[in-house]
C-alpha cells in the first residue's frame, strides 16, 4: 500500500514551470538555430556584402555564390569580353558582370558524390555489423565479454590524429589511399564500437521470449533474429545509423590526410574554395548549406526513431 500511495503522490509539474520550460527550449533552439540561419543568409549574398562591417541583415539577394560554387571562372579584360558573344544564360551574365567567363564546371558534384557514397555506405556496414556483434553480446556466453566490450569502446578514446600517420602508411601500402573503399572501411571500424555499443542495450531490452517462441515454432536461430529481434530493434538501429552517418558525413582530419582527389569529401573541399583575391565567403556558405541539407532530411525522415531510441530503457518497469 505504502508502493502505491507513493506511486499516485507525484505531483505533475505546474503550467507556470511548464512554461519557463518552454520557453527556455525555445530560446536555446533559437541560438543554435542562429549560426545555420546566417550560413544559409551569407550564401545568397555577393562577396562585398559577405565582408561587409557591420554585417548586413538586409541585403539584395544574389545567386552568385552558388554560381561560383558550381563553376571555374577566369578573368578576362573588357576588351575580350566585348568580343564573346551575348550571354546566354542568366548565370553567363551574372558572371560576365564581373569581367569573367566560365571555364568550366568545378569539383563540388564529385566530391558531393564522394560523400554521399562513404557516409553512407560506411553507415550501412557499421549498423550490419554492429548489430550482429551486438545481438552476439547480448544472448550468448561470450569469454570475456566485458573486456572485449570495453576494448571495443577504447578505440574511441584517442583523438583521430593519434592514429593518422599510421594509418596513412599502411593506406600507402594497401593501395587504399585516396580511394572510396579505403574511407568507407576506415569509417566503418571507427562507427562499429559506436554501434556496438548502442545497440546491445537496445537488444538487451527485447525479452528473450520472442525468439524462443519464434523458435519452438520451427524457425531457426537467424530466423528467429531476422523476424523476432530485428522489428523489435528497429528504433534503436534508426537512432545508431544517425548516430553513424552524422560521424562519417562530418568527419575531416582522416578524409583531409587520406584523401586529396580521387576520393575526397566535402569536408576538406569546402574550406579551400577560392575567389577572386582571396576565400569565397558566398560560395563556402553555398557549399556548406548543400552539404547540410542530406543529413537534415535524413534525420527528419527518422526523427520520430531517433527520439524514441534516445529515450528506450530509461523507465525499466
Amino acid at each position: 500500500m505504502s508502493g502505491s500511495t507513493q506511486a499516485h503522490s507525484v505531483v505533475a509539474p505546474s503550467q507556470l514551470s511548464r512554461r519557463i520550460a518552454g520557453t527556455l527550449v525555445i530560446v536555446y533552439a533559437v541560438i543554435t538555430m542562429i549560426p545555420l540561419v546566417w550560413i544559409v543568409l551569407t550564401s545568397f549574398k555577393t562577396p562585398p556584402d559577405s565582408i561587409a562591417y557591420p554585417p548586413k541583415v538586409m541585403f539584395t539577394p544574389s545567386l552568385e555564390g552558388y554560381v561560383n560554387l558550381f563553376t571555374t571562372r577566369t578573368r578576362q579584360s573588357p576588351e575580350v569580353i566585348a568580343q564573346l558573344p551575348p550571354p546566354t544564360t542568366w548565370y553567363d551574365k551574372l558572371v560576365r558582370s564581373r569581367n569573367m567567363v566560365i571555364a568550366g564546371p568545378s569539383n563540388v558534384i564529385p566530391r558531393f558524390v564522394n560523400s554521399i557514397i562513404i557516409a553512407f555506405g560506411s553507415t550501412f556496414l557499421a549498423v550490419v555489423l554492429g548489430t550482429l556483434a551486438a545481438y552476439g553480446f547480448s544472448r550468448f556466453r561470450v569469454p570475456l565479454k566485458d573486456d572485449l566490450l570495453f576494448f571495443i569502446l577504447s578505440t574511441r578514446m584517442m583523438p583521430p590524429i593519434a592514429v593518422a600517420i599510421p594509418i596513412y602508411l599502411m593506406y600507402r601500402e594497401l593501395g587504399l589511399s585516396d580511394t572510396r573503399l579505403g574511407m568507407i572501411l576506415l569509417y566503418t571500424a571507427v562507427n562499429v564500437s559506436l554501434a556496438v555499443w548502442l545497440l546491445k542495450g537496445f537488444i538487451d531490452e527485447i525479452p528473450r521470449e520472442y525468439e524462443e517462441a519464434a523458435m519452438i515454432d520451427g524457425y531457426t536461430r537467424l530466423q528467429a533474429f531476422r523476424k523476432a529481434v530485428l522489428p523489435q530493434a528497429a528504433t534503436g538501429i534508426a537512432a545508431t545509423a544517425i548516430f553513424c552517418l552524422i560521424f562519417a558525413w562530418n568527419e575531416y582530419a582522416f578524409a583531409v590526410l587520406l584523401t586529396s582527389g580521387t576520393a575526397q569529401t566535402m569536408p576538406p573541399f569546402i574550406p579551400f574554395i577560392i575567389g577572386e583575391g582571396g576565400q569565397d565567403w558566398p560560395a563556402v556558405a553555398a557549399a556548406t548549406t548543400l552539404f547540410v541539407i542530406p543529413i537534415f532530411v535524413f534525420t527528419i525522415l527518422l526523427r520520430k526513431h531517433l527520439l524514441r531510441g534516445i529515450t528506450f530503457g530509461a523507465v525499466r518497469k
